[in-house]
């Protein structure tokens, strides 16, 4: 097969070519069958100029698989790129950046920041969670190690790491859908340099998240994902057993009718997947990701070939599927076009998309931060003087227990001794949130549903931002980065720490950092 073979860095950043990637899922164990798969697929897409990178994915569904750092070793010397999903889950800040040093030493470049899926099944019961940091501090970390990290007086040679993150275009609710972009905007502040959608099957979706990386001057490439989907898949994806990926009720219904259309069910999996490749082609994505259970070389090739193919009939394949996947229940962030599938160029009024609550506890706490809490409040300084006489006394120990309690009864605090609440409309990330996400969502709420206590918790960004949207000021959980919570805190008093300058609230130069970085 002819042509040069591009890098995966090269290939994303050019903007003349439509890079290509293909996703592969390592199973559990350290040798088998699925670890011989993965390697095969790795040689036949080494020596096929038009793949420029194999992606490895990180204990997907939360269960315990091989750690994609050993086989990205294998797939590199075999002579193609790996692309590592690099999780946040499982591993603690110090662990993720000795990760960070052993990739950088084996020249393992490119890297997929996401939060990770829960934990589930391990060894004798379900694992402890392990979520540290969020997505945002680790694209953060890593754009610091690039320009060379900085230890007290001692500089470290700058990583050389390509890093990308996530986004879902596919959310149902309002509340959902802009915090994802939110969330995104904060990402690529922090020095994202490619974007990969979650899996969804909707072209006026993936349309909606172009055009917003546009009107918002977001200037990385977009990486569209397809997966080649059987039933079986699709009904998980629909009753939310893989969490972040999206099938409607309709969507379900049509793939199952269209299976009996074909003497091969896997014949319009692999059709279905090329014309989703030709959709992608014709909305300017800058990439295609495509994965598959059990996919075959031949099938990768497949789905290449008639893509492109099919590429020039796009806008009707998408005009079908927009039928097939809208159930009425998704949220568009962009108003529909007249007599079009299409969004217009005009976006939803979001002030007067639903009517406003009022949250009474919101609004008392809110005014208690007014009044004491904040550094232009007129109670600051004479709160501040009585906190650090507090934080000398032996009465400190009993105002930390009354606190705690106060806060527990009011909060559902942790006692991380950090606090973020008042940055997130009173509500705790650390306790509230099961994955503690500081910065806005991971891709896996459902229906406003969090991912881990469906129909019976709502996402904390979802009640943020219905909070925050009734009192005029839902861009603040655009606006506001939340640094790492700083552990030595744990089981101390927040406010004391405020008035001590101990906690990140009273050490704004984090948040200036990061809102000073223009990478958009």
């Amino acid at each position: 097969m002819e042509g040069k073979k591009l890098t995966m860095r090269e290939a994303i950043l050019d903007p003349k070519v439509t890079s290509i990637t293909w996703e592969l899922v390592p199973g559990r164990g350290a040798v088998g069958k699925t670890i011989d798969e993965v390697l095969e697929c790795a040689e036949h897409a080494a020596k096929d100029p038009r793949i420029h990178g194999i992606t490895l994915t990180d204990n997907p569904s939360g269960r315990p698989a091989i750690l994609p750092y050993n086989l990205a070793l294998e797939v590199k010397n075999i002579g193609i790129d790996p692309l590592i999903h690099f999780t946040c889950k499982d591993k603690n800040r110090n662990s993720i950046q000795s990760d960070l040093y052993a990739f950088e030493r084996s020249g393992l470049e490119c890297l997929l920041v996401m939060t990770g899926d829960y934990q589930t099944d391990g060894y004798k019961g379900q694992a402890q969670r392990v979520f540290d940091i969020d997505p945002v501090h680790t694209v953060k970390l890593i754009s610091d190690m690039n320009k060379g990290e900085r230890v007290g007086k001692t500089v470290y040679p700058p990583t050389h790491f390509f890093q990308g993150a996530v986004v879902s275009p596919f959310k149902r609710t309002e509340a959902e859908q802009v915090t994802q972009y939110y969330k995104l905007i904060k990402k690529v502040k922090a020095g994202a340099e490619f974007i990969i959608t979650q899996v969804g099957y909707d072209p006026r979706k993936f349309e909606e998240l172009r055009m917003f990386m546009e009107s918002n001057d977001i200037k990385v490439p977009l990486i569209g994902n397809v997966y080649m989907l059987s039933y079986p898949v699709a009904k998980m994806m629909y009753e939310n057993k893989l969490p972040g990926c999206v099938v409607s009720e309709t969507m379900l219904r049509y793939v199952d009718e269209e299976r009996g259309k074909f003497s091969r069910p896997r014949d319009a999996q692999l059709l279905r997947s090329a014309e989703m490749y030709a959709v992608m082609k014709g909305l300017r994505y800058d990439g295609i990701n495509i994965g598959g259970h059990g996919m075959k070389y031949e099938d990768f090739c497949f789905i290449l070939e008639k893509g492109e193919e099919l590429s020039k009939n796009w806008q009707e394949i998408a005009e079908k599927y927009q039928a097939v996947h809208n159930d009425g229940t998704f949220f568009y962030y962009y108003e529909k076009k007249e007599d079009s599938i299409w969004n217009s160029e005009k976006p939803v009024d979001l002030d007067k998309t639903e009517e406003k609550r009022t949250y009474l506890d919101y609004k008392l706490m809110h005014l208690l931060h007014v009044l004491v809490l904040s550094k232009h409040a007129p109670l600051y300084k004479p709160a501040r003087w009585a906190m650090k006489m507090l934080d000398d006394s032996p009465l400190k120990g009993i105002y930390t227990k009354v606190e705690h309690l106060a806060k527990v009864l009011t909060n559902n605090c942790k006692q991380c001794g950090d606090c973020a609440m008042p940055e997130r409309s009173f509500l705790c990330p650390m306790s509230v949130c099961p994955k503690q996400q500081r910065n806005g969502p991971c891709g896996g709420s459902y229906n406003g549903w969090c991912e881990v206590y469906p129909d019976k918790q709502k996402c904390i960004y979802v009640m943020a931002y219905d909070r925050l949207k009734s009192a005029g000021d839902k861009e603040k959980l655009q606006r506001d980065y939340i640094p790492p919570y700083d552990a030595a805190l744990y089981k101390t008093a927040s406010e004391i720490n405020f008035f001590c300058g101990r906690d990140f609230m009273s050490r704004k130069e984090y948040i200036e950092d990061i809102n000073k970085v223009d990478h958009l």
